[in-house]
């Protein structure tokens, strides 16, 4: 090749060169103002809702979190999110208290609205807001602060009841949530099922009821809890229940209560006024290294046991202070949060057996589980 004519097949390069650049910058800058459109507030701290919002930008889902996804992954007809939004929002609602305000799904045709319990926690009247502007008195009818679920009649009948899934969503399938976060009512976001079984970590000591999870990326805010999470057949799957805040270095990381969950306590609820819990009557914590050398144990995994009622179970069955839960009838328990959901799925009265650690000696002791004292 002459000269020149490299000189010129040089140049050419560098002008094509330019160009793809150009245009690798200009893709950069779409996707990156695409995915910080919108303004999110403060989050408190999980499984709280907030008062009223006077200043804020509703959530807005970020692109490929599912927003415009109309496929799932289980058996069905799917429709597209506009159509369910549309079909689901008259049934849910939004609940006022003197404290601040949360979201609830129709229960019953009469006017029965299933919410959480920390939405309606000190009162016994409400106000029930409709997705017509309507809004009537409600009276807060049962609640179960161990499942975190309240039963709220509102003084309107004809209600639209949406059905209620009775198994498990799976992972990966399409999940909109309709709530009313910061204040904002009827609102929807998008995204997918994330995760089954959650228990988010260190809730043990604060709360019961942040155990056996339905996890979503889906943007839940203060406001949302009592609000529906809803597969692409319209069905609802989850209660929304908590998020853990972008303060803590999460993104998109939002929890339900399981439909079936929600509906097996809301029956329990109408039949007797309250629900029974088993009991095991001690506080677990989380075993770390530094514990077990304390306790003078060679245990890696378990659940270390920092408090015993003497009378109930546990204390009947031996259990003391400083003891180390490894197995619960043959399940291994990894943190606090594993032994309340195992405990969620027993009955009083029922035996269960387990594993226990006590300095260099291996026990196995048995617990018969009473029914749990009622929380106050």
């Amino acid at each position: 090749m002459e000269p020149t004519a490299r000189l010129s097949h040089r140049r050419e390069q560098r002008r094509r060169e330019r160009r793809r650049r150009t245009g690798i910058l200009a893709v950069c800058a779409v996707l990156a103002l695409s995915g910080c459109t919108g303004t999110t507030a403060p989050a408190p701290t999980p499984s709280t809702s907030s008062p009223p919002a006077t200043s804020a930008a509703s959530p807005t889902p970020s692109p490929g979190n599912g927003a415009g996804n109309t496929q799932d992954a289980g058996p069905g007809t799917t429709a597209p999110v506009t159509e369910i939004v549309e079909n689901l929002a008259p049934s849910v609602v939004t609940i006022f208290t003197d404290g601040g305000l949360g979201s609830g799904v129709v229960y019953s045709a009469d006017g029965l609205i299933l919410t959480n319990e920390h939405v309606v926690r000190g009162s016994t009247k409400v106000e029930v807001a409709f997705a017509d502007g309507q809004r009537v008195a409600g009276t807060v009818k049962a609640t179960d602060a161990v499942t975190d679920l309240a039963l709220v009649q509102a003084e309107r009948t004809g209600l639209p009841k949406p059905t209620y899934q009775s198994t498990l969503p799976k992972v990966g399938e399409g999940a909109v949530v309709l709530g009313s976060p910061l204040g904002f009512e009827n609102t929807a976001t998008a995204g997918i099922i994330s995760g089954l079984h959650r228990s988010i970590p260190g809730s043990a000591q604060d709360s019961l009821s942040l155990v056996d999870l339905i996890q979503t990326d889906a943007p839940i805010s203060p406001g949302n809890s009592g609000g529906a999470v809803i597969n692409m057949r319209g069905e609802v799957v989850g209660i929304s229940e908590a998020y853990i805040p972008p303060s803590s270095g999460a993104v998109a990381l939002g929890f339900a209560i399981p439909a079936a969950t929600a509906v097996q306590v809301a029956e329990e609820l109408l039949a007797n006024g309250t629900v029974r819990h088993a009991y095991l009557g001690l506080t677990p914590g989380e075993l770390t290294r530094q514990i077990a050398e304390q306790l003078g144990i060679n245990a890696t995994t378990g659940v270390v046991v920092l408090s015993v009622d003497r009378d109930g179970p546990a204390g009947r069955a031996g259990i003391r202070p400083g003891d180390v839960i490894e197995t619960m009838e043959g399940v291994e328990l990894r943190a606090p949060e594993k032994l309340l959901a195992e405990l969620r799925n027993r009955n009083p009265g029922d035996t269960v057996g387990f594993k226990v650690k006590r300095g260099d000696q291996n026990l196995d002791l048995k617990a018969e589980l009473t029914e749990r004292p009622r929380i106050q």
